[in-house]
């Protein structure tokens, strides 16, 4: 139980530092409530589950390539400057009791989808620390072991976005209009700051 719980664990590690995700998580709570947040949660974690299936069939060596490290960066580059230019104008918007009226559910899930797709953070953390990780319990567990943990990893996943929606969702009740606007042009530069990284780390891999 003590090695589930530590798989629990990662999966929250992975999910809790500040990144492209936590900051449109944040912007869909102030902005739509939990659901919108929650989902865009749940995009990212489809994304994830994706990856991990690419590790456990060994598509490990075609990502490490310089040409998929340099495409990655820049598709990365790409979705974080649209979301985060898509974001600051959003925020402009009067906001009100009709959320659903500005973005759609699937539209949500989408960007969480992509955002994660696209973050070479993520890739590094599954073709490394998973790809490790696989190896390992591979060696020393039966593949049924081997699914259990990878659902603990998820589950802690799933968890943290639950956290963040409740904590987003929870302090938009208590911010006036004009400071969820301003949190959501934070929320936007943010994304567009990690977008401008992404595009650096492409250059520096290109020349």
């Amino acid at each position: 139980m003590s090695i589930l719980f530590s798989y629990v664990l990662l999966g929250l590690s992975l999910a809790a530092p500040i990144g492209p995700i936590n900051a449109a998580q944040i912007d869909r709570g102030f902005r739509f409530g939990f659901y919108h947040s929650w989902v865009i949660g749940l995009g990212s974690v489809t994304a994830d589950i994706i990856y991990m299936i690419m590790v456990y069939m060994g598509v490990v060596n075609f990502l490490d390539s310089p040409f998929m490290q340099t495409f990655l960066w820049l598709f990365g580059f790409f979705v974080l400057i649209y979301t985060g230019i898509e974001t600051i104008f959003s925020a402009r918007k009067e906001i009100q009791q009709n959320r659903s009226e500005y973005e759609s559910y699937f539209k949500t899930f989408m960007t969480g989808f992509f955002m994660a797709l696209s973050n070479p953070l993520t890739i590094l953390f599954w073709l490394g620390i998973y790809g490790s990780i696989l190896a390992k319990t591979a060696a020393t567990y039966e593949n049924l072991q081997l699914f259990i943990y990878s659902g603990a990893i998820l589950i802690g996943l799933l968890l943290w976005d639950f956290i963040m929606a409740i904590i987003s969702s929870t302090f938009r009740k208590i911010l006036t209009p004009g400071l969820i606007t301003f949190i959501s042009v934070i929320s936007g530069l943010t994304l567009m700051g990690f977008g401008v990284y992404f595009g650096l780390q492409a250059y520096h891999v290109l020349f």
